[in-house]
């Protein structure tokens, strides 16, 4: 398993960051990696909330990725498991509200965590997995940069 951690003190207040994440119509229009938004199913926001988004790929591809929540807790956590070929992937979104600079303002943390289950998904992991959790950081720091973005248009998203 290969975990990769990345954090930024985005200046706006947790439940509004907490809206951002969870009004999925709305994801396509601030993350700049994602192209189109399809809610799978009907209802709120809850665990078991399936969707799918077609992330740009840095070559100019799409690739479609399928998200369920797993845990929704506002606006502090939010757990979402994603299935893959060969890897299955866990995104934990935290989000604590802090004093910064004499100002309130919100730790983002995202961690990402990929299980191989299947044995080529192993060994591709051993062989990529250092290019691959460079790739997977750089793309979790983007999307906490379009958040900050999306908060505001004096925000700014400093890394942790």
């Amino acid at each position: 398993m290969s975990t990769v951690t990345v954090s930024a003190f985005i200046e706006a207040q947790d439940d509004d960051l907490w809206r951002l994440l969870t009004d999925l119509p709305a994801r396509a229009d601030w993350l700049s990696a994602v192209g189109a938004v399809e809610v799978l199913g009907a209802g709120g926001f809850a665990p078991g909330t399936l969707w799918r988004e077609t992330r740009l790929r840095p070559d100019g591809g799409t690739e479609p990725e399928e998200y369920e929540v797993v845990e929704a807790l506002a606006p502090a956590r939010l757990v979402l498991d994603s299935r893959g070929a060969g890897v299955d992937y866990r995104i934990t979104w935290t989000l604590r509200t802090v004093e910064r600079r004499r100002r309130g303002c919100t730790e983002v943390t995202v961690v990402q965590e990929a299980v191989p289950t299947r044995p080529y998904g192993r060994v591709l992991a051993l062989i990529l997995g250092g290019l691959a959790a460079r790739a997977v950081e750089g793309a979790l720091r983007r999307d906490l940069a379009d958040l900050a973005l999306a908060a505001g248009p004096a925000r700014s998203a400093e890394a942790a």
